[in-house]
C-alpha cells in the first residue's frame, strides 16, 4: 500500500512540476517567414549587370540607382516578398562590397545569380568585365546602409 501511495505521490509531483515549467510565448514578431530566414543565407553566385527600368516590383528606377534583379524563380516563390529588401554582395575576386535594393527579377538568373544595374556593378568591378562571382545575402527588412 506505502508503495502505491509513493507512486501516486511521484506521479502527481512530476505532473504539476510539467505544468509549473515556464512555456514559450510567442512575441509579435514571433511569424518567422521565407523571407526572414533568406536574409540569415550566404548565397554564392553570378553577377551580371543590366540596364534598369520599371522592374517587377512596380517601380521605376534608373540606371543610377544601386538596383538588384533577383532570380525569377526566387522571386515567384516568396512572392515579391523581397521588394525593397537591400541585399549585400561582395565580388569574391577582388573583396570589393556594396549595397543593391531588390526591385525586379531576372529570368535568365539561376537561384542563386543576381543581375545589378550598372552603377551597382561598377562599385564592383568595371562593366566591361561582363560578370562576377559574387557572394551576397538579404539585409533584415527595414535596414538601410
Amino acid at each position: 500500500m506505502l508503495r502505491i501511495a509513493i507512486f501516486l505521490f511521484a506521479l502527481f509531483a512530476s505532473v504539476f512540476v510539467a505544468f509549473a515549467s515556464p512555456v514559450l510565448v510567442p512575441s509579435d514578431n514571433a511569424n518567422v517567414t521565407l523571407v526572414d530566414l533568406e536574409k540569415r543565407i550566404t548565397h554564392v553566385g553570378r553577377g551580371t549587370w543590366f540596364n534598369v527600368g520599371l522592374g517587377n516590383c512596380g517601380k521605376v528606377n534608373k540606371d543610377s540607382d544601386a538596383i538588384v534583379a533577383i532570380a525569377k524563380s526566387r522571386y515567384n516563390a516568396n512572392g515579391g516578398g523581397n521588394c525593397d529588401q537591400w541585399v549585400e554582395i561582395v565580388n569574391t575576386k577582388n573583396g570589393k562590397k556594396a549595397y543593391g535594393k531588390t526591385r525586379d527579377s531576372c529570368q535568365s538568373c539561376k537561384p542563386e545569380d543576381l543581375d545589378l544595374s550598372p552603377s551597382l556593378f561598377k562599385k564592383l568591378d568595371a562593366l566591361s568585365v561582363g560578370q562576377l562571382k559574387i557572394s551576397w545575402h538579404f539585409m533584415a527588412k527595414g535596414w538601410s546602409p
